[in-house]
């Protein structure tokens, strides 16, 4: 297996003043490309200290990537400690030098002598093009390793993986295999659950299960060889175990929900009170479901301590019913106010209306609590779409009681 290696450099990334996006994004982009990251390490603005870790580096790795460091300023220091671990000199970049004149040129501006400094790489090393900054790469052979410098700006960064290097690896190592990421979308299920249940699964050769938890969602990766046959039939194992709280294959809940809404297009008000606003805003990241939106009712919180626990789940019935009849929506969606930890929601519908009230079998805080809320109503809405039970089952809630009232006939 490829031993790769990404180095990060730079005080704002060793100290935390900012998100390494950068080496989150190569992680997932090598990986699926079937060179998956062995190590991810961080060093400062010390030149020793670099030059060390790219020596290092380059003796226990097949690849490495160092991002960052390539600047004009005294604190860029990537190139010259890449000089020092190869027992090179640096050496002036002629033809990077015209590259930047012209990059100048076309902005009606002198270039500034300072960015000379980007020109001066390792002896021997290979540029690597940038056509969106200043900042070349290189790349070069040292010890075991191929060794490719970027630029720490994420736009420059990634053009640069995608564009030069990567065609460069895949030249180096023809027998890598690329991999595609499908994605399964889970509501109300734990990590330690899903993970339980698809344990026993039979997976073929270099085909893999990923997890990332991002509350509301659990998303199930399946990462398999590019085109690989296989994978649909492994994809419906795993929908079969987890059942009807995937929410999404290959696309989320919202762009579930908005292209069931392109091929059935029906009108929908929201009413909310718990959730503040948090479906509304929610439907508006889809086109179809913006365009699906009649009406949206935002309401007071304030819950009347006279209700009584029977209460909650009738009058979210009744708002949903009005809802409709007032707006002359096809569906009506709605929240009632947290009253004693519980929540009551329903959904309105032409083939009649359901209601539920639950409660979180945990605590949250108000925005993550708005959020699991908000998430179960777009299920709810999600079901009724694809025909599915209205009312499921999630390891999430709490359900202290549910109902369901039939259409009456016309």
């Amino acid at each position: 297996m490829l031993q790769v290696v990404m180095i990060s450099t730079g005080e704002e990334v060793l100290h935390g003043d900012i998100v390494d996006t950068n080496a989150a994004w190569l992680s997932r982009l090598f990986f699926q490309n079937g060179f998956a990251l062995s190590r991810r390490t961080t060093v400062g603005d010390q030149l020793e200290s670099l030059a060390s870790e790219i020596e290092q580096c380059s003796l226990t790795a097949d690849i490495v990537i160092v991002n960052g460091g390539l600047g004009p300023t005294t604190d860029d220091l990537t190139a010259q400690a890449a000089a020092i671990a190869a027992g090179a000199g640096l050496e002036q970049s002629e033809f990077w030098v015209e590259q930047m004149i012209e990059k100048y040129r076309t902005l009606g501006r002198d270039m500034p002598q300072a960015n000379l400094k980007q020109a001066m790489l390792p002896e021997g090393a290979d540029v690597l093009d940038n056509p969106v900054g200043t900042a070349c790469g290189f790349m070069m052979k040292l010890n075991r390793a191929h060794l490719f410098f970027t630029p720490g700006v994420p736009s420059e960064f990634k053009v640069m993986v995608e564009d030069e290097i990567l065609p460069r690896l895949k030249s180096l190592h023809p027998d890598v295999a690329s991999l595609e990421c499908h994605r399964l979308y889970s509501f109300g299920l734990s990590e330690s659950g899903i993970n339980d249940t698809l344990a026993s699964l039979s997976l073929p050769p270099l085909f893999q299960l990923g997890y990332r938890s991002y509350l509301p969602f659990i998303e199930v990766k399946l990462f398999a060889p590019k085109d690989d046959t296989q994978a649909a039939a492994v994809l419906a194992q795993i929908q079969t175990r987890l059942g009807e709280n995937i929410v999404g294959a290959g696309e989320t809940l919202l762009d579930t929900i908005g292209t069931h809404f392109s091929k059935a297009p029906l009108t929908l008000t929201v009413a909310e009170q718990f959730t503040g606003g948090d479906v509304l805003n929610w439907l508006q990241d889809n086109p179809a479901t913006q365009t699906a939106l009649s009406q949206g009712w935002l309401l007071t919180t304030q819950v009347d301590p006279s209700l009584s626990d029977a209460e909650p789940m009738g009058a979210s019935l009744a708002m949903a019913a009005a809802a409709r009849q007032q707006t002359g929506s096809d569906l009506a969606l709605v929240c009632g106010p947290l009253y004693d930890n519980s929540i009551a929601i329903a959904l309105s519908t032409p083939n009649g209306d359901w209601a539920q009230h639950v409660r979180t079998r945990r605590q949250y805080a108000n925005k993550p609590h708005r959020k699991m809320v908000a998430t179960l109503m777009l299920d709810m809405l999600r079901r009724w779409q694809t025909g599915q039970t209205v009312i499921g089952q999630y390891e999430s809630f709490e359900r202290l009681s549910e109902l369901f009232l039939p259409a009456e006939p016309n």
